[in-house]
């Protein structure tokens, strides 16, 4: 076979990755207005994102230092930093922990060659401050991923990682976390691909994940998908969160970014309201059974039509190559 047969066949399975890149399209982005922009020159790719107290914190993608900045949303100034020992790896996610605090997530992994990855619990608010933090090592029970999500549930305060491949798949972190050994995540099921971030609602009952276009809501812990959206135009949106009174912001990479305040369909805030899928529930039945029909991957047929063609010309280029001369 020649060298050129060979990269045909390496690259045969890319239509079906053009297809589940964009696993479902809904009609129309939700409806959005800019709440606050970034002011700190020092906050330039914004990546996760938790909105508690009245205050936003937010932290940068990889290649920053142990940091995270608090924002007070009214004025888009950094009103404190809070710095911690060490050297980080790739921090990219952040969910709200105890008062006062929250877990920033060294678990980016771009490379999938980590041994394992890490949360850190540390304290935010109005003020600088330098911190000896505890940080737990995780890893995952069958090899490195990457990953740019990390939950907590508000009634239990355990932490979930999702990964970032073209399938999002939920780790649960142990309900006590160990800091002197290694806490092996253990998997929940399956969620929207390419996530960059994630939250639960404030009803406990209900998460949201999203990526760099779309977001999901799933009951919890069932899973079962109850709402696809498309989002508004970010240049890199990567950063979700939901205050105490539930409203949804958006952040995105990007000096001077704007962080968008979104209002949820009223359907999707309707099946918000229903009583969720029972938690004894088998995930794949509460998904069948989710109120999905507003939402049922309409427009979907373009990126597989997209995938057809490019795997109709791989196969037509590979065959002709084939032939005898």
């Amino acid at each position: 076979m020649t060298r050129i047969e060979k990269i045909l066949l390496l690259l045969l399975p890319l239509p079906f990755g053009i297809g589940f890149l964009t696993p479902g399209v809904a009609q129309e982005p939700i409806a959005s207005q800019a709440a606050f922009h970034f002011t700190d020159p020092e906050i330039v790719e914004s990546s996760g994102l938790v909105a508690r107290d009245g205050l936003v914190v937010t932290v940068n993608d990889s290649g920053d230092s142990n940091r995270v900045f608090t924002v007070d949303p009214a004025t888009g100034d950094t009103v404190g930093v809070t710095r911690w020992q060490g050297e980080a790896t790739d921090i990219e996610a952040l969910a709200p922990a105890s008062a006062g605090h929250v877990w920033v997530g060294d678990t980016g992994d771009n490379m999938e060659d980590r041994d394992s990855i890490r949360v850190t619990e540390v304290p935010v608010g109005r003020g600088d401050r330098e911190v000896r933090a505890t940080t737990y090592r995780l890893t995952y029970p069958d090899g490195a991923h990457d990953a740019e999500t990390l939950m907590t549930d508000p009634a239990t305060g355990r932490l979930y990682v999702v990964t970032k491949g073209f399938i999002g798949r939920v780790f649960a972190a142990p309900a006590k976390l160990d800091p002197d050994g290694t806490n092996e995540l253990t998997p929940v099921d399956e969620v929207l691909g390419i996530a960059t971030d994630g939250a639960f609602l404030p009803d406990g009952r209900h998460l949201v994940v999203r990526n760099y276009h779309q977001a999901a809501i799933y009951t919890w812990p069932a899973l079962g998908r109850v709402a696809l959206m498309d989002l508004p135009a970010q240049q890199q949106g990567e950063g979700i969160a939901v205050r105490e009174d539930g409203e949804v912001l958006l952040s995105s990479e990007g000096a001077e970014s704007d962080v968008l305040r979104v209002e949820l369909p009223a359907d999707v805030r309707a099946a918000l309201a229903e009583v969720p899928a029972a938690a004894d529930e088998a995930p794949d039945e509460a998904a069948d059974e989710a109120p999905t029909d507003a939402y049922e991957d309409q427009g979907v047929w373009w990126p597989w039509a997209l995938g057809g063609v490019a795997g109709l010309v791989m196969v037509g280029v590979l065959l002709r190559s084939l032939r005898p001369r």
